[in-house]
Formats: C-alpha cells, sequence, structure tokens
C-alpha cells in the first residue's frame, strides 16, 4: 500500500517527539507500505517566526513572510530524516519547489494549482521514505507561498491525490473528530466516521481538527481520511464519502472567535450594489462569511458581513478605497465577535432544528446577531465572550455526549 501520514507541528514538537513518529513512520514502513510524510513546523516555531518578523516590522511584506514561515517546515522535515536515520531506515527530504508542488500567487493563502509527483515516485522506487514540507508550494515567479494556517493537512491530501495513494492519515494532538473541541465541552464524544460534507462545514466553521481545503480536495479526489492521534494507538475517524451508520441528526458543533463582523451603513439603495462591493472584496482575496442585507429605507439599506479577523486590515482598506463610490454613509467593524454552528446531515430531512438551538442560546441568556443556515448547517454570531458558554448549551441540548 501507497500510504500519505501527515503529522501536525505539536507532534513533532521536540527531539523525543521526533522519535516518537519516527518510530512510529518506520512500523508503516516496516510493513511493507511505501510512505509518504508531511510534517508542520515544529511546536510554536511558526508563532516564533512571526514574533521575530514584527520585532523588526509592524507591517511585513506578505511576500517576506512566506519566506520566513517556510523555513520552519524545512527544519521539521530534515530533523526527521535525521532521526529516522538513526533508526537505521532510509529517508529523504524534501522541499514544495523540488516536488514541484505548484501554487497561485496569493502569499499567504496560496492554493495549490497542480503537483508532480515524479521526484516522489522516483525516491519511492529506490525504497526511501519521503519525507516533504506541508504548508509551502512554489508559484509561477519561482517564489516561495504559504497556504494558510492548518495548510499542511492540504498539503497531505494533494499528493495523495497526485499519487493516487491507498489512504491518507492526518496524526494531530486529538484521537479523531469529536462533536465538539474536547478542551472546550468536556463531554464531547469521539465520531467513528463522518462525512465529506459534513466535516468540510465542521472545519470551515471554526473545527481545528483539519484544514478545510484540505476536506475539499479529499471529497473531489475522494482521497479517504483518518484523523489519528501520534501519541497513541487508538483508532481515528474516518471522513468519507458515505457512513455506514444511520445519520445522526447533529454531527457536532463548532465555534470560531476569530472573526469579526463588518457594517456597512446607510449605503444608496440601487440595483447592483452588493453585487460591486462583494467583487471588490473578493477580488482582493477576501472571504465573506455570513451576510445580512436590511430591508430598504429612505433610499439607503445597510449590510453586514463577517470575515476572518486576519483579513480585517485588507477589508478596511478596501471600504476605505471605495466608501464614497459606493456612498456609505458609515462603517461599523466589531472584533468581539464569535460565530457558533451545528452541523448534521440529518438536518435536511429534520424540521425544528433551528428551533432547539436558538432554545439553548434563550436558556443562557445569549444574544444572537446574525445567523446563517444552509442544508446541512445552521450558524449565529454572538458575542466573542460568550461563545463556549453557548457550545457547551447547544451541545446539551441535542444530547451528542450520547
Amino acid at each position: 500500500m501507497l500510504i500519505v501520514q501527515k503529522f501536525g507541528g505539536s507532534s513533532v514538537a521536540n527531539p523525543e517527539r521526533v522519535f516518537n513518529v519516527a518510530r512510529r513512520i518506520a512500523e508503516t514502513y516496516k510493513a511493507g507500505n511505501q510512505v509518504v510524510v508531511v510534517l508542520s513546523a515544529q511546536g510554536d516555531t511558526t508563532d516564533d517566526l512571526i514574533a521575530k518578523a514584527k520585532e523588526i516590522s509592524k507591517n511585513p511584506s506578505k511576500r517576506e513572510m512566506d519566506m520566513l514561515l517556510a523555513t520552519g517546515e524545512q527544519q521539521s522535515v530534515a530533523l526527521m530524516c535525521m532521526a529516522l536515520g538513526e533508526l537505521g531506515y532510509p529517508c529523504v527530504s524534501l522541499n514544495a519547489h523540488q516536488v514541484g508542488m505548484t501554487t497561485t500567487s496569493i502569499y499567504s493563502n496560496a492554493r495549490f494549482k497542480k503537483i508532480k509527483p515524479d521526484r516522489i515516485q522516483r525516491e519511492l522506487d529506490l525504497k526511501n521514505i519521503v519525507v516533504v514540507t506541508g504548508f509551502q508550494g512554489v508559484n509561477r515567479f519561482d517564489d516561495i507561498t504559504t497556504l494558510g494556517r492548518g495548510g499542511s493537512d492540504t498539503t497531505a491530501v494533494a499528493i495523495a491525490a497526485a499519487l493516487h495513494a491507498d489512504k491518507c492519515e492526518i496524526y494531530t494532538d486529538v484521537d479523531g473528530v469529536y462533536t465538539a473541541d474536547p478542551r472546550v465541552v468536556k463531554s464531547a464524544r469521539k465520531l467513528n466516521e463522518i462525512t465529506y460534507n459534513e466535516m468540510l462545514e465542521l472545519a470551515s466553521l471554526g473545527a481545528r481538527v483539519l484544514h478545510n481545503r484540505s476536506v475539499e480536495l479529499a471529497k473531489k479526489y475522494n482521497v479517504e481520511l483518518v484523523v489519528r492521534s501520534s501519541l497513541t494507538k487508538a483508532e481515528g475517524t474516518v471522513v468519507k464519502e458515505v457512513c455506514k451508520v444511520e445519520r445522526m441528526l447533529i454531527s457536532g458543533v463548532a465555534g470560531d472567535d476569530e472573526i469579526a463582523r463588518v457594517s456597512l451603513i446607510g449605503i444608496k439603495d440601487t440595483p447592483g450594489k452588493a453585487f460591486d462591493i462583494f467583487a471588490t472584496l473578493a477580488k482582493k482575496g477576501i472571504n465573506v462569511d455570513i451576510i445580512l442585507q436590511s430591508i430598504g429605507r429612505d433610499k439607503s439599506k445597510d449590510i453586514s458581513f463577517t470575515i476572518a479577523e486576519t483579513a480585517l486590515a485588507d477589508a478596511q482598506k478596501v471600504i476605505d478605497d471605495n466608501k464614497e463610490r459606493w456612498g456609505i454613509e458609515r462603517v461599523d467593524y466589531n472584533e468581539n465577535v464569535a460565530k457558533v454552528s451545528v452541523v448534521g446531515a440529518g438536518m435536511a430531512s429534520n424540521s425544528g432544528v433551528a428551533a432547539k438551538m436558538f432554545e439553548a442560546m434563550f436558556n443562557s441568556n445569549i444574544n444572537i446577531h446574525m445567523i446563517s443556515t444552509s442544508e446541512i448547517k445552521i450558524s449565529v454570531l454572538i458575542d466573542k465572550k460568550d461563545m463556549h458558554k453557548a457550545m457547551n448549551a447547544i451541545h446539551d441540548i441535542f444530547n451528542l455526549a450520547d
């Protein structure tokens, strides 16, 4: 079998854990499998590099940040190959350029365009364990790019798809996908399996166990994912197209407090105004989530939407540059908000889910600012301070601990 294994930063945070992972990789190799390993930067390396950059520049260019941050993964793969060598196993480390991982040119948030698996395949044919840098790629200018936080998951799935791997195992510091973050909701329960669609919603809505773009790729190329712990031998959670068990009404609760709300007040109520605003934001790579537009009044309307907190500075610049053209009277920014969501394929055929979720908010005296729904999820925007309380209340009212 050809198996791709990805290990997160906490899994290789120190020498002891590096050797623990090396032994895990060696077990897979000894069982007669071809093994490709994708690694994140060790422990807090990425945060430390960001802090170093801030010591030099308050607003460093995204290109130079990518050059800096990519060094974290290069350290990880080299050290892992050294550890495997010490254990007596043949190994080679490769970076994004050597593998031919071509991305778009959006620094700090690039997307894969194609991967040339030739070099990896040659190394596998030589019986080597191949250890590849996660989180990074190369654009058409031959510049290093990074994929955003959690991008190593996407690297692993992209490589698995390119090589037609039999399995892609995502190792992390938790032993699978839970009904909620077990650090926030103590009664959260591990799921044995979950569909791509449910996992994609959870990942997009704040569940940090998998990067949302990795789930998109896995679904597109039918890559079977397994989320497992790097610290124990416990069985993990399988992410796949169809689950055998009868669908639960709700699969999980997710919370995201790294968002901001933008409110554009007093916009001229004319056709095409919303299109102009959101098309302009999209051209700058700013993703918009929940959107609320008021009913027109006195020839004006209000539009509120949420974005990632990291995109707030870029959004402010776009809005400032176009404020007069759009005819906006006032702009309000609020970073003290959070999004809490419920996800479940069973929602499509069951009524009353929204009412039950709102009942949990009411019982906990939590005010709802905005609401967004789809066939398998409901999201609400609330005050940031209430996020953990809301997640526990929703988890309890749907009896997800059972």
